[in-house]
């Protein structure tokens, strides 16, 4: 396979001597990068990279992959690297930052708050805020903070108002407090991991079943929940109290995934195997993923293993169906 880029700046992908122009996607995992932020973190060094990031480039890498419209969310480390006391405005701060940035192009963005957990109560206060005031798309949470991940029952108060609102909440990957592999860095296996771990303790602590109305995105395929999800439900079952298997699939396949860096041909079939069809969304993991993120795109874009129905509903139907029916109750 070949990327070119043609001289209106349109990307297309070479395959087999035939050329396919980008199709119309919705991006739901795409970050933001506030320059006050990125400031803050070169000052207080963390293992996480910062890449080159500016509105202007984002939306030229959109045309690039014919993405219409990316929800924009501030990764991993979030506003952890602030003192207790200075998250809430740090958070409130990159929200209002991204704000601004969907008031100057509303058809391009749009915005996935940033909450200042583990504080509960300030991650309330911004979460009203943000939707009230910012009117917000959603909310993006990491899987773990610290040794706590979501499953833990400090964050039922943020669920319960999430549910209320039929949030969408795109989960995102951070460093567990385990060691690290020497000389890997943790987003090639232990982020994924985090992934998995988050999504079987939200499953197994309940909090899938007892709040439905949130809409819950792992990104990057669910990290190894397609591929081990029936081991998990079929050992859970034998768990003192736990549901059957049958149950704990469904609650499994309750989530959403996002295919960002997860579109390869041994990716593909044990994603639509396990997923719901209606619940799986395009992601880019744009800028982390900047350059790699195009090379996965376009696998997506000129997949044999999809239908161009399936196409459809992966690169826009479903984030349309997803984003439209979780604003009713805002």
């Amino acid at each position: 396979m070949k990327i070119n880029t043609t001289k209106e700046g349109i990307l297309v992908v070479n395959q087999s001597m035939s050329e396919t122009p980008p199709k119309p996607k919705i991006d739901i995992h795409q970050h933001v990068l506030p320059p006050f932020w990125v400031d803050h973190l070169r000052e207080h060094p963390s293992p996480h990279r910062l890449p080159e990031w500016s509105p202007e480039a984002a939306i030229a890498s959109m045309d690039r992959q014919g993405i219409s419209k990316a929800y924009l969310s501030l990764s991993v480390p979030g506003v952890l690297p602030w003192p207790e006391d200075e998250r809430a405005s740090a958070a409130r701060r990159a929200n209002e930052y991204t704000a601004h940035l969907i008031e100057r192009w509303p058809d391009r963005f749009g915005n996935l708050a940033t909450l200042p957990l583990p504080d509960v109560e300030a991650a309330l206060t911004e979460l009203n805020h943000a939707y009230d005031h910012l009117d917000v798309d959603g909310v993006i949470l990491f899987t773990n903070y610290g040794d706590m991940f979501l499953g833990d029952p400090t964050f039922e108060p943020l669920w319960e108002e999430l549910d209320r609102r039929s949030a969408v909440v795109l989960i995102h990957p951070d460093s567990t407090t385990l060691p690290g592999l020497e000389g890997i860095p943790a987003s090639l296996v232990d982020f994924p991991f985090a992934t998995t771990r988050a999504a079987v303790d939200l499953v197994f602590h309940g909090v899938i079943a007892q709040y439905p109305n949130v809409r819950w995105v792992l990104s990057h395929a669910g990290g190894f929940l397609p591929y081990a999800a029936d081991r998990f439900a079929t050992g859970g079952s034998m768990l003192p109290g736990a549901p059957d298997k049958e149950t704990l699939m469904r609650q499994f396949r309750c989530f959403y995934l996002d295919t960002a860096l997860s579109t390869s041909s041994l990716v593909l079939p044990s994603l639509t195997a396990f997923a719901d069809p209606e619940r799986i969304l395009f992601g880019s993991d744009y800028p982390y993923a900047a350059g790699k993120s195009e090379e996965f795109t376009a696998a997506l874009d000129n997949s044999a293993l999809l239908s161009e129905e399936q196409h459809c509903a992966i690169t826009w139907r479903n984030a349309d169906n997803m984003l439209s029916s979780s604003s009713i109750n805002q």
